[in-house]
Parts: C-alpha cells; structure tokens; sequence
C-alpha cells in the first residue's frame, strides 16, 4: 500500500510538469511576436527605425543552443563602419615655378640679412652643452617665465635641480631621470643676422651614432667644453669625446666651429685657466683640418648666464677685467651658411621616423640638395618603394614647399612604414640615387691604436658593415701614391681603400650585401662622405672617389 501511494504522488508531480512545459510552449510565439527582432525594421511614432543585433531567442524549453548564447553575449556583431581613405594631394606647380619661387625667396633673406643655418652642439659627456643652450633661449626669450618655473620645479622634485635649463631641451622622461641627453633636440632661435637651427647632440659615447645623425645635418658646429680642474683634460684626453666630435663634424663637412669654454665661473673666472684651454685646442683644431679664420672662442657661464648675451651685472665682474671679446649670440650671428644646390636632384637622408598627429608616417632631416613639394611622388631608397608627400613642417609651421639645406619634417603617404629607415634616402623617381656595395674612398686613419689591416672588418655607420681592402698610402700634401698594398694603416695616414659591404646575415647561402645609397664626392658632397668606425670607435673618415658595384 505505502509502495501504491509514493508511485501515485511520483505521477501527480509528473503531470503538473508537462501541464507547466505545455503552458510555456504556447506562450512562446507571443512573446517573441510582441518583441522587435533587431535588425528588422520597426513602425515607431516617428516612422520606421532600425533596431540592432540581439541575444538569440530562446525556442521550446530545453531546445536553447547555449553555444550562440555565448558567443552572441561577446557583443561581436558590431557593425564596422567603412573607412574612408583620404586621397593623397596633388602638386599645385611645376617643379620650374617651385625653383623660381626658391631663388626669391633665398634672394630675399639674402637681402635682408637673416638667413638661415644650422648649428650641432657638441662636446664630452656633462659639459653642459643642453644648459647652455636652455638657458641661451630663456635669455633671448625663447623660453618664458611660467615654463622656465615648471622646468625648475620638476627638476627639484626628482632631486636634480641642476638639471632645470637642460630640461627645455632633454624632454624624455628617461633623458630627465638620467640628466643626460640620448637623442638628438631640435630647437630654433633668432639673432639679428641668422635664423639658426639648434641639434643638441649626445655627448655620451653610447649615443655617438645619434651625434653623427645630427652632426650630419649641420652647417657649423658649437663645441662646449668644461674648464672645471680636471674635467676639460677628461674630454680631451684619449677616451673623451671632445677630440672625437670634433673629427667626426669635420669629416661631415663641417668648416665653422665655436668654442665655448663653459664653467669658468668654478675656477674664479681664472684667465689662466681659459689660455691653457685655448692654447690646447687651437694646434688640434688646425690639425682636423679646421681654418683659424673660421675657428672662434669664447668664455661663457651657462648657469648664471654670463656672457651669452651680454656681460652685465655682478656675477660678469671677474670675466670683465679681463675679457673684451665678443658674446656667444655675437659669435653665432656671424655664423655663414653655406651655398645651396637647389637645382640638383633631390636627396632626403632619413634621420628619424615616426608616427604622424593624425594619417600618414612622418620622416624628419636636412634636405641635401634640390626641392621637394606637397604632393610629389619619391622613391624611397634602398628598396623599391615609394610615397607621396602629404605635407612639409619646420618649427610645427606648415610649408608647401622646402629647398636644400632646410631642416625639415614630410610626412609621407600612400607607403607602409616598415619601408622607412633611418638612412634611407627619399629621391626623385626619374633620377635615384645611385646604390652601391662596393666603392672606393680616400680616407684619413684617426689616432687609433689598432692599425687597419686590408680585410679589416668596419662600420660605415650605425648600421652598416663592410670590410677594407686593396689599401694604397698616400701623401697627404700631393696625394700621390707612396706605397701599394701597404701590410698596414696607421694613424695619421692617409690611403686609398676599397670598401665592400657585407650582407647583413651571413646565414643564408649565397646572401647578397644590401646596397646603400651612395655618390662620389665629385657629385655630392653631402652624399659622398663615409665615417668609418670599428668596435664603438670612429677610426677613419674620408670621401667616395668611385662606386664599382
């Protein structure tokens, strides 16, 4: 009986289930019927309207597909708007009307006495090349009160107070915490005769392929020397990098230098001092192949300002006993720029890349020769590729055009950024740069204390290797051959090589060198100089006397 009675209540539950599914299975196209599917159109007050995707809806109880409930709940059909691509601009004149409107335009500065140049600030390790030049453009207004107060104020929370004129010029958090600069900063300032360029370079010997970027777009140089006790003899002795710049600009074709003999102040403003420091340069700047015409000196104090501009107040009474010259902005306003080839072919050597404010990659640099404008098609060398230049900045102003020695940014389109490099080069479509994997070059051996053996394996630049070989000795005065095929190089030769580059993997069997743009100093002679460094040294530089392969 009780057995009778449990299987009697177990069917009652069983009947009230299926009554409840029944109820449900029936209610289940109402529902669905009074809800808007989304995606179909809806008659609303104001019309139809659509309604987007939503959940799948749910069938007979236990029929649910609990998979697309999943995947529907990651909200992954969203529609993608398409995107619309901006057409690249078109060239609005003729490259003849571009070069006429250059030649007034170079005319015109000519005639009014404000050209432009290009000045690389050089020098060993805490010389303070970055707050010299920080606070040169606070006094010459550059830099106003409120950002000169928020510099110094950032600088003493970090526990380098010292560092506040250098941060105006090292803006990287890294460069900050560090209180050293690591790439190159790009800053403009005016003087009564010259819009000038200002490239703070690295003094670090870690960064020396970043000094060279930026020595290679300069027309003169600025070299800043610390006259503590001890530390000018640190940058000049063998190991510091104050003999290195020096060299490494003039083999860039740099001819115009200023010497700042900076930090007077921590030796009393000795006259002593200033002398011996000038005495030993002046013999090593004759020697790197400096003019002493072209060669000017001056003491100056970059913490406190003095002599930068003018040589008032009590902290320039010491100096001014003895000190009569010129100030700094005197020496850089007779500063001349040198002569621009705007009619050769274009040649853009790339010096950085990165990613534009809106579409687009930017490529920043000195222009070699010729002109580029908005909307011109270039070739992009090495490789084969090309872009179009969307637009043309200097100083964040924008240009529709730029000639050749002006410093300036394009921002490129219509080309995948893996294609740009720091090197390229950007030319004309229907007159490139000639690319070259073996060449050779009269070369200059530095004070080295390894000598260059033939095969000896260098580095043109930061990036790319080759090796030395055929080597012929020269004489410096006539250039006239003394010995060929000499065993080795020693410093102060000076000798005619023969350069291959080598592939950049020597993995793959059969791999072939990748060219770089290259032309003989007859053509170019921005395009046709070569450093040559090995294991983090420069130890020659020289010029392209022909391209073989």
């Amino acid at each position: 009986m009780i057995i009778a009675a449990k299987e009697k209540e177990k069917a009652q539950k069983l009947a009230a289930q299926r009554k409840i599914a029944e109820s449900v299975s029936r209610s289940a196209p109402t529902s669905r019927a009074a809800s808007p599917v989304r995606g179909a159109p809806v008659k609303g007050a104001k019309g139809i309207k659509k309604v987007g995707p939503s959940t799948p809806l749910r069938g007979k109880v236990g029929a649910v597909d609990q998979r697309q409930l999943d995947i529907a709940g990651l909200n992954l059909e969203t529609k993608e708007e398409p995107q619309v691509e901006e057409p690249p601009p078109k060239m609005s004149l003729a490259k003849e009307k571009v070069l006429e409107e250059a030649k007034k335009v170079l005319a015109a500065e000519e005639q009014s006495g404000r050209r432009g140049v290009s000045l690389v600030v050089i020098g060993h390790v805490d010389a303070g090349k970055s707050t010299l030049m920080g606070r040169l453009l606070y006094e010459l207004g550059r830099v106003d009160e409120k950002q000169r107060t928020a510099n110094e104020r950032g600088s003493s929370k970090i526990g380098k107070g010292s560092f506040s004129w250098a941060w105006e010029l090292d803006g990287t958090i890294e460069e900050r915490e560090r209180g050293i600069t690591m790439d190159i900063a790009q800053q403009t300032l005016e003087t009564p005769h010259r819009n000038i360029t200002i490239l703070d370079a690295p003094g670090h010997k870690d960064f020396i392929p970043n000094m060279i970027s930026g020595a290679s777009q300069a027309d003169c140089a600025l070299l800043v020397v610390d006259a503590a006790t001890g530390e000018f003899e640190a940058g000049f002795e063998r190991g510091g990098q104050t003999r290195e710049h020096l060299l490494l600009v003039r083999s860039l074709g740099v001819g115009q230098v200023i010497v700042a003999v900076n930090k007077l102040d921590q030796v009393g403003w000795a006259q002593e001092r200033y002398d011996d420091i000038c005495s030993q340069l002046k013999p090593f700047l004759v020697h790197s192949g400096f003019h002493p015409a072209k060669t000017h000196f001056a003491p100056v104090g970059a913490m406190t300002g003095v002599n930068l501009v003018n040589r008032d107040g009590e902290e320039a009474a010491a100096l001014n006993k003895w000190y009569k010259g010129p100030s700094l902005v005197d020496l850089l306003d007779m500063l001349q720029p040198p002569t621009r080839d705007i009619t050769a072919p274009l040649r853009f050597p790339i010096s950085n890349v990165f990613k534009g404010p809106s579409s687009g990659t930017g490529v920043s640099g000195r222009i070699c020769s010729g002109v580029v404008q908005v909307g011109e098609r270039v070739r992009i060398l090495p490789g084969d590729e090309s872009a179009i230049v969307k637009s043309i900045e200097t100083e964040e102003k924008p240009l529709p055009w730029a000639v050749a020695g002006w410093n300036v940014t394009l921002y490129l389109t219509a080309v995948d950024p893996i294609h740009l490099n720091i090197g390229s080069v950007l030319c004309p479509p229907t007159d490139l740069i000639p690319l070259a994997s073996v060449f050779t070059a009269r070369i200059i051996v530095f004070d080295i204390q390894v000598p260059i053996l033939a095969g000896t394996s260098v580095r043109r630049s930061s990036s790319v290797s080759g090796d030395t070989a055929k080597p012929c000795k020269l004489d410096r005065a006539s250039g006239s051959t003394i010995k060929k095929n000499p065993r080795v190089l020693t410093k102060g030769t000076s000798a005619e090589v023969q350069i291959s580059i080598r592939p950049a993997s020597m993995s793959g069997y059969g791999a072939r060198p990748q060219p770089i743009p290259l032309e003989t100093f007859a053509t170019s002679k921005e395009m046709g100089r070569v450093l040559i460094r090995r294991s983090g040294e420069t130890i020659a530089a020289g010029i392209v006397l022909d391209i073989l392969e």
